[in-house]
């Protein structure tokens, strides 16, 4: 059974930083695709960034390209997701996802474990 614990929300100006981190429990986490989703109240929630077993392949929403940036460390079982230039549509529940299907375009049915979230608020 793997576990994901996100960390590294919070509150931040528009136009700020933020870096979200998820560390899995478990030996298998190099097996496993990961992923960033989000939930904004009233909305479904999307895939915002994926990541390949390997790290080499990555995946974007067009509306975050060129200011977030996922990454992963297999040493540490961990992975992140580094927000920059955050707008106040940004905010919403982040949630990391590992599925062992390939590809880093993870698609919420093919997800095999969730984190419990962790909330971005991003003030105009």
């Amino acid at each position: 059974q793997v576990q994901l614990v996100e960390s590294g929300g919070g509150l931040v100006q528009a136009g700020g930083s933020l870096r979200l981190s998820c560390a899995a429990s478990g030996r298998t986490f190099s097996s496993y695709c990961m992923g960033w989703f989000r939930q904004a109240p009233g909305k479904e929630r999307e895939l915002v960034a994926g990541i390949g077993w390997s790290g080499i392949t990555t995946y974007y929403v067009e509306s975050v390209k060129s200011r977030f940036t996922i990454s992963r460390d297999n040493s540490k079982n961990t992975v992140y997701l580094q927000m920059n230039s955050l707008k106040p549509e940004d905010t919403a529940v982040y949630y990391c996802a590992a599925s062992r299907r390939g590809g880093s375009r993870l698609t919420p049915s093919g997800v095999d474990h969730w984190g419990k979230g962790t909330l971005v608020t991003v003030s105009s």
